[in-house]
């Protein structure tokens, strides 16, 4: 891949073409926040999302693994391909803002800024077809059910790469705490990998007077949770990064009898494919150990999840110079680090070279909070930024 070449539109020009229409995308992005909807099920966006496109006049194709679209728009006859991807999909989360545009669907919300993604990308996608100042073919992702892992694995089993060929993909997320509109920037891991596990440990029920009757899954329980932080402790690499959390412990309805079972609910985190391998060894089998030392024994149904997200150190340096370009120095977080978060644009950077990258959301609740809201000040230096990518990469 070249590095930075000379482009010859003025970034303050595309500064003021985003401007022209960036209350318009605003509103947009208050409309799809109002109306959010949940993974595979993102058909109001999905249209919303295909009529603005072909408006504009890209090539759509809807309905790439069940509710994606794809859009594609040719400037002059370069022989490059750029591909750009936002998530579309909703969490289950009941709102909790009081803001004017908030949720009008009970239950679901906007909580993770993929209302932002689509507003961004939309925002340049818009400047893009009016400029048309590139070489090239542009391909514009909007992908379903992110916040389940399943959409990107099922737009690229559904022909992705093939029917919309690129040279490389690029994605971006909001990050509270980041100061607004400032980029970061990860070579290699950038996210981690996710996997869950339901355990249920079983035991004897009983009476909770005599305990020697029964096989007690609590106390069994307890031992396997305070035994897990050995995996982290004493298994993995003090320099490799490895999270365990229990997020989850039922049984039992009665302080005076013993359950037959209790179920717990665990998620685990890794940069690295090796460390995800010694935890889905290493968990099962202190389940069943810490069980059976209690005479009970353990249940395990350990589930892969995505792995984790590897940027391309070429695409990586590529991106972060196209915004050294375009902001300068100061826009640029120094030493930004990976994120223990999962994201499965892991996937599509699995079949093509790419990277993923950050901007700062500012000082806004956290991600997945009930309190979150996307912060519209970013759309239009985010917009600009894909503008840039977009041009230079097929300058």
């Amino acid at each position: 891949m070249n590095m930075i070449t000379q482009h010859h539109r003025p970034t303050d020009d595309i500064e003021k073409g985003i401007a022209s229409f960036v209350d318009e995308i605003i509103a947009l992005r208050h409309d799809l926040h109002r109306y959010p909807e949940l993974a595979f099920q993102e058909r109001r966006t999905s249209k919303i999302v295909a009529s603005l496109l072909s408006s504009w006049g890209y090539e759509v194709t809807t309905g790439v693994g069940g509710t994606g679209v794809v859009a594609t728009l040719r400037g002059g006859d370069g022989g490059r391909r750029i591909g750009i991807r936002a998530d579309m999909d909703a969490l289950p989360i009941e709102e909790a803002t009081d803001l004017p545009y908030a949720s009008d669907n009970p239950g679901v919300m906007h909580a993770c800024g993929h209302d932002g993604h689509m507003s961004i990308l939309l925002a340049a996608a818009r400047y893009l077809a009016e400029s048309k100042d590139f070489s090239g073919v542009l391909t514009l992702i909007f992908q379903p059910a992110e916040e389940i892992g399943a959409g990107a694995r099922k737009m690229i089993s559904d022909g992705l790469f093939e029917r919309f060929p690129v040279d490389a993909v690029f994605g971006l997320h909001n990050w509270p705490g980041v100061p607004s509109g400032q980029f970061g920037f990860v070579a290699d891991a950038a996210m981690a990998s996710v996997d869950q596990a339901v355990i249920r440990i079983v035991g004897k029920g009983g009476h909770g007077a005599e305990p020697q009757k029964a096989v007690d899954p609590v106390l069994a329980s307890a031992a396997f949770i305070t035994a897990l932080q050995s995996v982290v402790a004493r298994n993995i690499d003090p320099q490799d990064m490895a999270v365990v959390t229990v997020g989850s412990i039922h049984g039992g309805s009665a302080s005076n009898v013993i359950p037959e079972s209790i179920e717990l609910k665990l998620t685990m985190r890794a940069f690295s494919e090796a460390v995800r391998q010694q935890l889905q060894e290493r968990i099962p089998a202190l389940a069943r150990a810490q069980a059976e030392s209690f005479g009970a024994q353990a249940d395990v149904n350990y589930r892969l999840g995505f792995p984790a997200l590897i940027n391309h150190r070429e695409e990586t340096a590529f991106a972060r110079a196209v915004a050294l370009e375009t902001f300068g120095e100061g826009r640029i977080v120094q030493n930004f680090r990976p994120r223990t978060a999962s994201e499965d644009f892991a996937f599509m950077l699995q079949a093509q070279p790419g990277s993923y990258l950050f901007v700062g959301n500012g000082d806004s609740a956290p991600l997945h909070c009930a309190q979150y809201d996307f912060n519209d000040a970013i759309i239009a230096p985010a917009a600009r930024y894909w503008v840039r990518l977009v041009e230079t990469f097929l300058s």
